[in-house]
């Protein structure tokens, strides 16, 4: 069974099966409404937005970091980019550059409190997303920010071939990150830190600076995907951030159990972001109600680092059988122990300072 397995690629590639089957029974069981060009649209078109923020949190999480700002940073930044449109009126281009900056600014005081005052990751990104919150509303002062420049908001609007804008975004950038965390030194290093700072210190590698870029990158995209956010819906809602930080969560840990199994990794959130997507879809086409969508995402998360947690059990399990029986020198020098960033000690690292 566990050869069968192995070869059907079910422990590395679970989400596309479970894709397929969501696709196949919503298809019969909606045949009207789900199987359609537009509903695909609107998933992908959608699901850009959380898709970007995730792939930030995918580096902060990779350094052993939790950012519990980044849905905060999206929404400041969906209210900043309006305001600085309608209020003070800046030109798209200009706004998109500060609004960015902020995020920016958001990563390197984030970076400061943990690396700096030693600050666990989870206690600072949580006090500073109160801060981003509270000038959330500032700006807003609970009313929709409207309208904007339609250059601003063209620039999500368009689906080159039926593709979205949005996902194409998406998808570059997830190559972009992809190569920088799997193909270069700093990626490597960042890589190394969430897997244990004490032996990446050791090794030579500077994990304060590893942390920082880590929490940067998920900032700037977590501004990124605010800029999207307000100009496809062409409005700014005052805090709009807070209801994307559990399918963030949930998206970046289901991912974890894909591709390569107990790391953080890029195309296995990409997979667990559309996976999710597509069963609270179907549910909602079939007449689910709002509360659909925090179930499945809860249940996913709590279910996504069981899973997580059990494979790293057996994993070790087997590693020591193996060693028990005189295979431990085939194992250093065959596996792959390198590319493996265990959840259990992320979980540890991210709530000790680098």
């Amino acid at each position: 069974m566990n050869r069968l397995v192995s070869r059907l690629g079910v422990e590395r590639y679970s989400g596309i099966y479970v894709f397929v089957v969501f696709v196949v029974v919503y298809s019969i069981w909606l045949p009207h409404t789900f199987p359609t060009v537009t509903t695909a649209q609107n998933i992908a078109s959608n699901q850009a937005i959380t898709g970007v923020a995730a792939l930030g949190l995918v580096c902060a999480l990779a350094v052993g970091a939790f950012d519990l700002s980044i849905a905060a940073v999206l929404g400041l930044s969906s209210t900043l980019a309006a305001a600085l449109m309608v209020r003070f009126n800046l030109s798209p281009t200009l706004s998109i550059v500060l609004v960015l900056l902020m995020g920016v600014i958001v990563g390197l005081v984030n970076g400061l409190l943990v690396v700096r005052f030693r600050i666990p990751s989870v206690v600072a990104t949580l006090g500073m997303s109160s801060i981003l919150a509270a000038f959330d509303l500032f700006i807003t002062n609970g009313q929709f920010i409207t309208p904007l420049p339609t250059s601003f908001t063209d620039l999500t609007r368009g689906a080159p071939a039926g593709i979205p804008i949005s996902f194409i975004v998406l998808i570059v950038i997830a190559l972009v990150t992809w190569y920088v965390l799997e193909h270069t030194p700093l990626g490597r290093r960042m890589t190394a830190t969430g897997a244990g700072a004490d032996a990446a210190r050791l090794a030579g590698t500077n994990t304060g600076q590893a942390v920082v870029v880590g929490l940067v990158i998920s900032s700037t995209l977590g501004s990124l995907a605010g800029l999207m956010l307000v100009s496809t819906v062409g409005s700014a809602a005052p805090n709009s951030g807070p209801a994307y930080l559990l399918p963030l969560f949930a998206a970046v840990y289901l991912g974890s159990t894909q591709i390569k199994p107990g790391r953080f990794n890029i195309w296995g959130t990409i997979i667990a972001l559309f996976v999710l997507a597509t069963g609270v879809k179907g549910l909602q086409l079939a007449g689910g109600q709002l509360w659909v969508s925090y179930l499945f995402n809860g249940a996913a998360l709590i279910l996504a680092v069981g899973v997580a947690i059990s494979a790293q059990s057996r994993r070790r399990s087997t590693s020591r059988r193996v060693r028990s029986r005189g295979g431990g020198a085939a194992v250093a020098s065959g596996g792959d122990s390198s590319s493996t960033v265990e959840l259990e000690p992320v979980l540890e690292t991210a709530d000790r300072p680098s």
